[in-house]
């Protein structure tokens, strides 16, 4: 079978993610299966035969014939991808003068409220206690984990990634490239910087990664490999659950936690921003409601004091 002329056009838009906007291998991967399962169920539409009428009908059948593990629809979010993916090949569209759908008139899905998990000062405390405990070198090392996350809001995928050479413990800070290529400065603790100095002081090999695994007792294990993400998140949910935390604990919610401890201590929204690498302050209002809570329990106990009764 011919392929088509949008089929030509889906690969001039990925090569174009790819080379020009700089998108991860794993942005065009989950691209790659959004659009294809769109331009599948709609048969392959040319440009000018992509109406609002179609994307709706397909968003249609999307909650209703796709389901996931618990055969349920698919939430919102994961709806929105297929959107969000299809708005963006259409503005390429646009931008080579391609006649084709307005991506503007697409509206995404709209769902609930998202809900931020994050950690209470005593909890924090109570989860960083934990590995300081221990005296082996992965006490350390996981220690260092912990207050690095803390410090600098990383995802995991950036914490997994960093190597020694990148981090500037006289400085106190390093530059991290997040998603989409994007860099950004983050700052480390002097709790953090500490915990990786003596972390890094007991280590005997050569890997150039800050974190690495010390079990050498899996065969064929490549000692130069780092930690993987995978691994992180099981290391900081065995460390909640040592620390009693009922609530389920991740590097994420570390993350949570570095910037609603930033925003209830007085930073700006701009700031949290860059800090944690958003590309739009949208993304970092989710964190608003809390800190407008916390606000409101100051108020209540310090306003007005004379007067209560």
């Amino acid at each position: 079978m011919a392929t088509s002329k949008t089929e030509i056009l889906l690969l001039d838009f990925f090569e174009h993610l790819e080379i020009e906007k700089g998108r991860s291998a794993r942005t065009l991967r989950n691209y790659d299966f959004y659009l294809r399962r769109f331009f599948t169920w709609a048969h392959w539409p040319a440009p000018g035969d992509i109406t609002l009428e179609k994307v709706r009908k397909f968003r249609v059948w999307l909650n209703r014939e796709i389901h996931g593990r618990d055969q349920e629809a698919p939430k919102a979010t994961t709806q929105n991808y297929h959107l969000i993916a299809l708005r963006s090949f259409l503005k390429y569209l646009a931008k080579r003068d391609i006649k084709s759908l307005a991506a503007e008139k697409i509206e995404l899905a709209k769902h609930p409220d998202r809900q931020v998990e994050f950690l209470e000062e005593d909890e924090l405390i109570r989860l960083l206690d934990i590995p300081k405990r221990g005296k082996g070198l992965v006490s350390l090392r996981d220690s260092a984990i912990l207050e690095t996350l803390f410090s600098t809001g990383l995802r995991v995928s950036e914490l997994a990634r960093l190597e020694i050479d990148h981090v500037n413990l006289k400085r106190d800070e390093f530059t991290v490239t997040g998603k989409g290529g994007k860099r950004r400065i983050v700052f480390l603790s002097e709790r953090a910087r500490d915990a990786i100095k003596v972390y890094l002081s007991r280590r005997a090999d050569t890997a150039p990664f800050l974190f690495v695994s010390h079990d050498r007792a899996k065969a064929g294990r490549d000692v130069d490999q780092g930690l993987t993400p995978r691994s992180i998140q099981r290391t900081v949910d065995g460390y909640a659950r040592k620390a009693g935390i009922t609530k389920h604990v991740s590097p994420h919610t570390m993350r949570h936690t570095f910037a609603t401890d930033l925003l209830r201590g007085g930073a700006d929204i701009r700031s949290v921003q860059a800090m944690l690498g958003h590309a739009s302050i949208t993304t970092t209002q989710i964190y608003t409601h809390i800190t407008n809570n916390h606000l409101r329990d100051i108020h209540k106990k310090h306003h007005d004091k004379k007067r209560k009764k």
